[in-house]
């Protein structure tokens, strides 16, 4: 499988903090699905290469619908990227999950109605999805935020719905109501075209208030209300931070190319051979040329 290279995608407040680092080498990426969300930042954590993208584009350009999550991707496999540590800021909707706390999500409700949710227009794979994330991934992410300070919630639920607009509170509580811990824009498809790209994928939720089902305090102004949401972003950010680049020095020891996600097309390919089309062989020979030798 080749060297370990860690693609780390920021969402809000996270996504600007690690593409600020110094000496980032800035890589322009072309893709069959177009450009990525903004170049991808080549550099180093901890004496370990990373590739960094921002998912929502640099100034936060493209709302969680817009994102090209196709493109970034597959931007991301070009570049040899073999496990991602991603963040999405998110909404909790259980009270035992409190905003500036962190959770390390381990399964995923799909709402969404976005266009791109496959690599695959053309043929049919069907990958195992029933774990979203990276077992892998998740252990370590876990083991390394039980020595934080900040809790980390080891498992949890996020609810993936279509933006841009947030939830309705009947949404908010129809949401709890089928259990679900976080919700939030962004999760999907991106995990899933991740496991499409055989790629090794967890998500760290960063809630920044009780979505909309929990009222806010009596005599919060909206002023008020924003104010303590965007503080809450930036302490769960810098803590999401932590945890993501205390992990990457210890990937490639943790998560080997043994795990499922990095072969997730060998059993998934359910187009005949010699029914696919040489030129989707070409465009897709990234993800699936080694199936298709």
């Amino acid at each position: 499988m080749g060297e370990t290279l860690v693609g780390l995608i920021g969402g809000t407040g996270l996504g600007e903090a690690l593409t600020a680092k110094a000496g980032a080498e800035t890589v322009e990426v072309e893709t069959p699905f177009g450009p990525p969300s903004a170049p991808v930042m080549m550099s180093e954590i901890r004496g370990r290469r990373v590739a960094i993208l921002p998912r929502h584009g640099r100034g936060h350009r493209f709302s969680p619908s817009q994102v090209p999550y196709r493109a970034n991707l597959f931007a991301l496999k070009q570049l040899g990227v073999t496990h991602i540590l991603a963040s999405a800021a998110s909404g909790s909707l259980q009270e035992t999950i409190a905003p500036r706390d962190l959770v390390v999500c381990d399964q995923v409700i799909d709402r969404t109605i976005r266009p791109g949710k496959t690599f695959f227009d053309d043929l049919a794979v069907h990958v195992g999805f029933a774990q979203p994330f990276c077992p892998g991934l998740r252990g370590l992410l876990v083991e390394l935020g039980m020595q934080m300070k900040t809790t980390v919630h080891p498992r949890g639920t996020y609810l993936c719905m279509e933006g841009p607009q947030f939830s309705t509170r009947a949404e908010s509580l129809l949401h709890r109501s089928w259990g679900a811990d976080l919700v939030g824009m962004t999760a999907m498809p991106e995990a899933k075209l991740a496991r499409e790209a055989e790629i090794c994928y967890a998500l760290v939720g960063i809630p920044t208030d009780y979505d909309c089902w929990k009222p806010h305090e009596a005599g919060e102004s909206p002023d008020q209300v924003l104010e303590s949401i965007l503080a809450n972003v930036q302490a769960g950010t810098e803590a999401a931070n932590r945890l993501i680049t205390s992990a990457v020095p210890h990937i490639a020891e943790a998560v080997g190319a043994e795990c499922g996600c990095r072969s997730a097309l060998a059993r998934a390919i359910w187009t005949e051979r010699d029914a696919i089309a040489p030129d989707t062989v070409e465009r897709l020979r990234p993800l699936i040329g080694r199936y298709l030798a």
